[in-house]
């Protein structure tokens, strides 16, 4: 049995591993077409006046209300679900009916969250961005205890798509979140912190698995 868990582990290192060269090629190819396009755009400028625009983000404004939620359903042992989610991009601000918001439309640009800590509250249209992109987000309000903050923090800092940040209107000391999940833990030594990351980082939840957790919004 250790031997099958030592190799789901190592299976499981390797995929995010292959994730993140695939990642920083991406950002390669990505900086070469910004020099492109940038370009293209003076040429074009120089030229017709002509404009680039984001015809997606215009498009999708009127879903970002914040209405025609799903319902979630609770697990036996506590866990809230969700059915399908938004994921437009949106330039309006969305009114998530959770705290912290668990999916659904978003801002097109994520926050980083490549075992990101934050220590201030996140623009929460971003960090629904990293959520899609397969991140989990640890969040805590006031009365978390510092022992169990620095336990998280270092959890964190150790797992790409992962970040952690305050929200200080969430129910409880600290909540667990990932798209379309989300659970309340007693504290960093609960068991369901170690479930939740093993499950739902990178998980089959993730809308877009192996998207970029860097070269995003930072603080």
């Amino acid at each position: 049995m250790g031997s099958a868990k030592n190799t789901s582990n190592a299976s499981r290192k390797a995929r995010i591993e292959e994730m993140r060269r695939a990642e920083r090629a991406r950002d390669r190819r990505g900086r070469a077409l910004t020099i492109t396009v940038s370009a293209l755009v003076v040429a074009a400028l120089g030229v017709g006046g002509f404009f680039l625009f984001d015809k997606a983000s215009d498009d999708s404004e009127a879903k970002s209300d914040g209405k025609g939620w799903p319902k979630y359903k609770v697990s036996a042992d506590g866990e809230k679900v969700w059915g399908k989610l938004g994921r437009t991009h949106v330039t309006k601000t969305v009114n998530y009916p959770m705290t912290p918001p668990v999916g659904g439309d978003h801002n097109q640009v994520w926050m980083n969250c490549n075992g990101d800590v934050y220590k201030k509250e996140l623009p929460e249209m971003n960090a629904v961005h990293s959520l899609e992109h397969g991140a989990v987000w640890v969040t805590y309000n006031d009365k978390a205890k510092p022992a169990d903050l620095k336990k998280l923090e270092a959890k964190v800092k150790a797992t790409p798509y992962s970040l952690m940040s305050p929200v200080k209107d969430q129910k409880d000391p600290v909540m667990l979140t990932a798209w379309a999940h989300q659970r309340t833990v007693k504290g960093a030594d609960d068991p369901k912190v170690k479930e939740f990351f093993s499950k739902y980082v990178q998980g089959k939840q993730t809308p877009e698995p192996g998207a970029a957790c860097t070269n995003g919004l930072a603080q």
